[in-house]
């Protein structure tokens, strides 16, 4: 993929870009202690969070991913973001009130209250595993469009375009923390979303059409798959991964899980004075997620009218064909704004969640409520170093394993190891908060390791019978394909082996 921004221009808005990152970082770590990086002294302004949260939830591979699945599912993608809406209402009901009542800095520190210290490690151990994954992958996309599009033609290798992206979110967190992050991730939503309405009006202005226009052109554009781009809901085949109760429930149950159960997103709620801010944050967030997202379908069905209008050649792999005609077919601008919004949403995602760890860590594991400050600021340095280059690792593995398997879909990767890491934090907050029994605390990690790996052989297990009859490799469950039910299964599962461990308690 080449690109007619010439190396020099990526250069200079890469380079204003991060100067304006480090120039907030600078503005807002003045005087930052350990309280300010953790809970940002729970005085960021309910507004800043919301829009902020829409970059960090997002991330460069919705970026990329969700307008190139549109050529293959229409916008069927919307059933979860519809799912997502009932999620975070349950969030802002249910999850923020606890943690606000208990006032926590890590919201794992709710397992250790309720239930003891080998649950507490248990949880947080998931959420770094998963936070930990899920986060370096997404920002591999951003070493992606780095190494493409500028360090490519400057002859440096791959592992120095990784290690200079993992430095440079490195440099602007490492001393405010989640206080800076309340205000970087505002500043980078702000590139993002425009990145996608200034790429959709160009492309309407090119067709000569009208939002309303360019929406009728989507609809009369048929999928490869043979049904309208603009179709959202599919109720007619229980086993497809696209049926709706799959999509809806499942997108429900992802966001109860990555964003509720996530110390990454809830860190950012929980910055807010009160809770009555943190509510009016989520429900804000959740309004414009809603609207970004349908953006980015818009979006999706508009670069396939206009390749199909123009008799552009399409790269086979979608995930490139956004940046393809961003970069080569739209003019300098929409270039500049796509690499500003990739860019944007990746490092808005993973900053975020370099702070998350770090502050998971040091919290859960480092008993940092019982240190001096001097000794805070000294293993917090190690922390975020460490992180940082565990991301480094990642990063790498992911762009051997992306370069062994072509055409990997990374958001459909990052959702099914978010089904199996998070499932087990599901059921555990769901086991804590609806029954008052006590568990067998040591019995705990065995259950929440075991239920993955059972919910993993079912799913690679569950494949079509040949002519209805049973095949003799041990396939069964009558073909059923798993999508993002599986966390739905993975968090019951847990929930069951979690009451046969536990006993009855009166809790006080």
């Amino acid at each position: 993929m080449n690109s007619a921004l010439a190396p020099w221009l990526v250069a200079t808005v890469l380079i204003v870009y991060f100067a304006m990152l480090i120039g907030i970082a600078f503005l807002t770590s003045r005087k930052a202690d350990s309280d300010a990086f953790f809970t940002g002294n729970r005085q960021s302004p309910w507004y800043l969070v919301a829009f902020g949260m829409i970059g960090a939830s997002l991330s460069g591979v919705t970026f990329i991913s969700v307008p190139g699945k549109v050529y293959s599912e229409g916008m069927a993608y919307f059933q979860i973001v519809l799912g997502y809406v009932i999620g975070y209402l349950v969030i802002a009901k249910l999850l923020m009130p606890l943690y606000y009542r208990l006032n926590v800095t890590s919201i794992y520190e709710y397992l250790n209250q309720r239930f003891g210290l080998v649950s507490y490690k248990t949880g947080a151990a998931f959420f770094i595993l998963s936070r930990t994954l899920g986060s370096a992958t997404r920002l591999y996309l951003a070493t992606e469009v780095l190494q493409l599009f500028l360090f490519k033609d400057l002859g440096v290798s791959y592992w120095v375009t990784a290690l200079t992206t993992v430095a440079l979110i490195w440099v602007y967190t490492f001393k405010g923390g989640i206080k800076t992050i309340v205000y970087t991730d505002t500043f980078q939503t702000v590139f993002l979303v425009s990145a996608v309405v200034i790429c959709t009006v160009i492309i309407a202005k090119a067709l000569h059409v009208d939002f309303s226009g360019l929406y009728d052109k989507i609809t009369a554009t048929q999928t490869k798959n043979g049904y309208s781009m603009s179709r959202i809901f599919f109720f007619d085949d229980a086993n497809s991964p696209l049926y709706f109760p799959k999509q809806f429930f499942g997108g429900m149950f992802l966001a109860i899980a990555m964003t509720g159960l996530d110390q990454d997103l809830m860190q950012k709620n929980l910055t807010c004075k009160s809770i009555g801010d943190a509510q009016k944050n989520m429900y804000s967030f959740t309004t414009v997620l809603v609207i970004t997202n349908f953006l980015f379908l818009l979006l999706g069905g508009a670069l396939y009218v206009y390749a199909n209008a123009k008799g552009v050649t399409l790269p086979a792999n979608t995930d490139h064909t956004f940046p393809t005609l961003a970069l080569n077919n739209f003019g300098t601008i929409a270039g500049i704004f796509f690499l500003l919004g990739i860019t944007a949403s990746s490092y808005a995602s993973a900053d975020s969640a370099l702070a998350a760890l770090t502050t998971g860590f040091c919290i859960d594991f480092l008993n940092f409520n019982r240190r001096e400050e001097k000794e805070k600021q000294r293993y917090k340095l190690f922390v975020h170093i460490g992180f940082s280059l565990l991301f480094l690792i990642i990063i790498l593995g992911t762009k051997a394993y992306v370069d062994a398997t072509p055409g990997t879909d990374l958001i459909g990767l990052i959702l099914k190891v978010a089904g199996y890491t998070y499932g087990p934090l599901l059921g555990l907050f769901a086991f804590g908060i609806f029954l008052k029994r006590k568990l067998n605390e040591y019995l705990v990690p065995v259950i929440c390791i075991l239920v993955p790996i059972v919910c993993y052989f079912l799913s690679v297990n569950s494949q079509a019978l040949t002519g209805g009859v049973l095949q003799a490799d041990g396939k069964y469950l009558g073909g059923y394909i798993f999508g993002n039910e599986l966390l739905i299964l993975n968090g019951l599962l847990t929930f069951v082996g979690l009451f046969l461990i536990s006993k009855k308690k009166v809790l006080a």
